[in-house]
C-alpha cells in the first residue's frame, strides 16, 4: 500500500468544489486525514480570488504514475479548465507533494502552506 500526501486547492466555488473532490477521491482511494483548509493569496497571476489549499493523506494500491493520471482525469471530471493561464483560476487543483515518505513536488520546499498542511498530517523532515 503506498502513502500519499496531495495538495488541494481551490479559488473557484471551493466550499462546493473540495468536498465534491473528496468525496470523489474516497471512491478509490482510502483516505486517512484531510488538512484544515486555510486561505491565500494568489502566486503569478495575482488578479483573482484567493485560493482556499489545504492537503489530503491517502493510501492507495496504485502505482505513482497510475495515481498522478487520476488526480488529472479526477480534476477534469470536475470541469477543470486547461485553457487558463498557468496560475489562473481553477475550480479544484491536485498535485501530488509526499510519496511513500518523500517530497516530490518541489513547491513543498518553497510554499509554507503546502508544508504545514503536510505536518498537520503527520508528515515531517524526520521522516
Amino acid at each position: 500500500m503506498n502513502d500519499c500526501i496531495i495538495g488541494i486547492g481551490s479559488n473557484i466555488d471551493a466550499e462546493l468544489n473540495i468536498p465534491e473532490m473528496l468525496r470523489l477521491l474516497g471512491i478509490d482511494v482510502q483516505i486517512v486525514k484531510v488538512s484544515k483548509m486555510i486561505q491565500t493569496k494568489p502566486i503569478g497571476l495575482i488578479n483573482q480570488a484567493d485560493y482556499t489549499n489545504g492537503a489530503v493523506r491517502i493510501r492507495t494500491e496504485m502505482k505513482l504514475e497510475t495515481l498522478t493520471s487520476y488526480l488529472k482525469e479526477l480534476e477534469d471530471r470536475m470541469g477543470r479548465d486547461r485553457s487558463q493561464q498557468k496560475f489562473g483560476p481553477r475550480n479544484i487543483d491536485l498535485d501530488i507533494l509526499v510519496w511513500n515518505n518523500s517530497v516530490i513536488d518541489e513547491d513543498y520546499y518553497t510554499r509554507d502552506f503546502l508544508r504545514s498542511s503536510a505536518e498537520e498530517l503527520g508528515f515531517g523532515f524526520n521522516n
